[in-house]
């Protein structure tokens, strides 16, 4: 098993910014990644298998939901907290934190934001347990950055609705105890519904032969004339504000997640160039190579302090969609970045388990495109400080 040697970049002090209970919270989820995530994760993602043994773990450190209010099952915590958290999630591995966006940002807020009491009562406090895992419908197979155009829908029957259709790149879906699935009324408006695995016509199948996020349970959502209660859908949204909605809160998470695999992508090329000895003296001694390590730190830092003033709009409830997508768009490119000069420092080794590198980049390669193409990011952004749309 590989011994975690993971020690945190903070060129800037950018800790004196954070609360003790932050660091707190921070470094027990570390301490949690590297005993149980770093020792397994490589065997899992050579096998392409999720390690369904990290779900209660990832529960007891309240990864699932941790800005939902306590009264819920939820964390009650602050929104530089959830980023601390999914960064250790993330440095261990995009696939796991995609476990936990999924079921924190895109199952139990949703139920949380637009859903009825008693809804939340029902689901909230058992997905937060871990006891109940949940997934999130919105990508269809030909409607994935253009959510608006997708087909799958719902039609009154009496007490409950019919729906129909499909949805596809769903993480969790292949093991979700519920799917929070977004579907068009007759009349054409876009709606949420929780549906419970066990209802007929409902199937999950598991989409196989990922080069990226291997160590991630990835599948379908097929609906086939499914009887939904009405009960089930959620009462306090309707277009596409509430899938976008769910998108900002998941895609904040992923801008400090990235920036958790872009940090130890560095600290490993770090170690590696001080470890690693050609021409009579360490690697790390040479011009190109303290070119990279040097542009790896300058990158990481102007991101941490992205993210953490990010946080502060978050918390203040300031932070806007714009402002969300450039954070999630910058850590994904500079970490996708510092991936690949990293794999150039550790040579021929940089492409084996025996160090993250690989498995890194390759699972940042569906990170970059999921919530939110890179492209479409920038799109946003030029969106908002343009005032023009380039959308239509």
């Amino acid at each position: 098993m590989a011994t975690d040697r993971y020690q945190q970049p903070d060129y800037y002090q950018v800790d004196e910014l954070l609360t003790d209970e932050q660091k707190l919270i921070r470094d027990t989820v570390r301490a949690w990644v590297k005993k149980e995530v770093s020792p397994i994760i490589e065997e899992y993602a050579q096998r392409a298998e999720f390690p369904k043994q990290l779900i209660k773990g990832l529960a007891e450190q309240g990864c699932f939901g941790p800005t939902i209010p306590v009264e819920y099952g939820g964390g009650g915590l602050d929104h530089i907290s959830y980023g601390l958290m999914m960064q250790e999630i993330e440095r261990g591995d995009s696939g796991v934190r995609s476990t936990a966006s999924v079921q924190g940002s895109l199952v139990m807020y949703p139920i949380y934001a637009y859903g009825s009491e008693a809804q939340r009562k029902k689901y909230l406090p058992k997905l937060a347990s871990g006891e109940w895992m949940g997934c999130f419908g919105l990508t269809e197979p030909d409607h994935g950055s253009n959510p608006s155009d997708m087909i799958t829908n719902f039609k009154d029957a009496g007490d409950h609705v019919v729906l129909n259709g499909a949805k596809m790149w769903i993480s969790n879906s292949p093991f979700a105890d519920i799917a929070v699935v977004w579907a068009k009324d007759e009349a054409g408006v876009i709606k949420g519904l929780i549906v419970e695995r066990g209802m007929k016509g409902f199937t999950t199948p598991e989409t196989h032969g990922k080069w990226s996020l291997r160590a991630s349970a990835t599948g379908e959502l097929v609906f086939d004339n499914v009887q939904v209660p009405k009960e089930n859908i959620l009462p306090n949204v309707k277009g596409l504000k509430g899938p976008l909605g769910c998108l900002s809160k998941a895609r904040y998470g992923i801008a400090w997640g990235a920036l958790g695999a872009a940090m130890d992508c560095y600290d490993s090329a770090l170690r590696y160039s001080q470890e690693r000895i050609q021409f009579g003296r360490p690697i790390g001694g040479f011009q190109l190579t303290q070119k990279k390590l040097a542009e790896m730190i300058t990158e990481i830092t102007k991101a941490q302090l992205l993210v953490w003033r990010l946080g502060v709009l978050m918390n203040e409830d300031r932070a806007t969609p714009a402002q969300i997508s450039m954070a999630k768009r910058n850590s994904v490119e500079i970490a996708l970045n510092i991936a690949r000069e990293a794999r150039q420092i550790h040579g021929g080794m940089g492409i084996t388990g025996e160090y993250p590198i690989m498995r890194h980049m390759m699972n940042l390669e569906s990170v970059v495109t999921y919530e939110g193409t890179h492209d479409i990011h920038l799109l946003i952004t030029g969106m908002d400080v343009t005032g023009l749309n380039a959308f239509k």
